[in-house]
């Protein structure tokens, strides 16, 4: 690998963790904090198979790497032309695979990659006009050219982009949110499992020990659940779930939940108690509407029923409901 590669954090390829990283604003935000450039690279058109699919992006700082494109094929000679994009400021467009120019660069699954690559100027108004935006929780547009950039409170599909004249316009959703109330190893094992995940999670647990959970999480709230969620805001980007198996706890929580249009929202417990809990929510004012996108046995089924089985099938089934892939009213 050569010295170019390792400077642009591409050093430890080896061992690409860099990809396990899927939403590159946290590395913008970082990056921008501190006066340093960043070269933005967006795959806006897909042939045939791909591991990834159109709005996948990396994100290159001249130190470190964020996110990938096909697992190892392409990344150190896209970091290589994000280099030069930060040194020049020159957009450019990435074509490899079937038609590529590049024949020695080969991608396994047969397809083609079209990837766009821009500088980001530290002082950048729409970079940090998006980075607003995911504070605030809004869906925006990022519109770009390779040098013109703008960002925009609209919707739209992920990635659209236009050949003549050249543009893309990705769509970035707030931050997947996680909310887990409880404190029993089922409920810490899917907090962990969800921050592990690149969920913002936060962790409820009322009247809990004041000293924060052994394992790193967004943030951990002593508080009601129902105060929890009147303090952090509910939205489609948030999941819910409820574990604390005190209904005088969940029930609020989930009510809260549930009329926030949370994107998943789950309980906890014994199938028995469903009729009692769903009873009790009704009394509370919940509609039908509301109580069928209620899951009151979260999870896949046959993993199991050790506390990591029952968190994975959970979040198998929150990342269904939150995948930002799927295009939202």
């Amino acid at each position: 690998m050569d010295v170019e590669t390792q400077d642009l954090g591409l050093a430890d390829a080896d061992w690409p963790t860099f990809g396990w990283i899927e939403d590159v604003r946290p590395a913008l935000a970082e990056a921008l904090g501190e006066g340093r450039a960043v070269a933005l690279a967006t795959l806006y058109r897909v042939e045939g198979s791909a591991p990834r699919g159109p709005g996948a992006q990396m994100l290159f700082d001249g130190t470190c790497a964020t996110g990938y494109f096909s697992g190892d094929c392409i990344e150190g000679d896209v970091a290589s032309h994000a280099r030069e994009v930060l040194r020049t400021g020159e957009p450019q467009r990435l074509h490899y695979g079937m038609g590529s120019p590049w024949i020695d660069i080969r991608l396994r699954c047969g397809g083609a990659l079209h990837l766009l690559v821009e500088r980001i100027a530290p002082g950048s108004e729409a970079a940090r006009g998006l980075l607003e935006r995911a504070r605030q929780r809004q869906t925006c547009i990022w519109t770009s050219d390779g040098v013109a950039q703008t960002v925009s409170q609209a919707k739209g599909p992920l990635l659209a982009f236009e050949a003549e004249p050249f543009r893309i316009a990705r769509r970035y959703d707030p931050p997947r949110r996680l909310i887990v109330t409880g404190g029993d190893p089922g409920a810490l094992a899917l907090a962990k499992l969800g921050e592990a995940a690149q969920f913002e999670t936060i962790l409820v647990r009322p009247s809990g020990p004041e000293n924060a959970p052994p394992f790193a999480v967004s943030q951990y709230l002593r508080a009601e659940p129902a105060d929890a969620v009147a303090e952090l805001g509910i939205d489609r980007w948030t999941a819910y779930i409820g574990a604390t198996h005190e209904d005088h706890h969940d029930l609020g929580g989930i009510l809260a939940a549930l009329r926030g249009k949370a994107g998943y929202v789950g309980m906890i417990g014994a199938r028995s108690r469903a009729p009692e809990r769903l009873a009790a929510l009704e009394a509370a004012g919940a509609t039908a509407e509301e109580l069928e996108r209620l899951s009151l046995s979260p999870g896949i089924t046959g993993l199991g029923k050790a506390p990591w089985e029952v968190a994975t099938g959970i979040l198998a089934e929150v990342m269904q409901a939150l995948n930002p892939a799927h295009e939202r009213a």
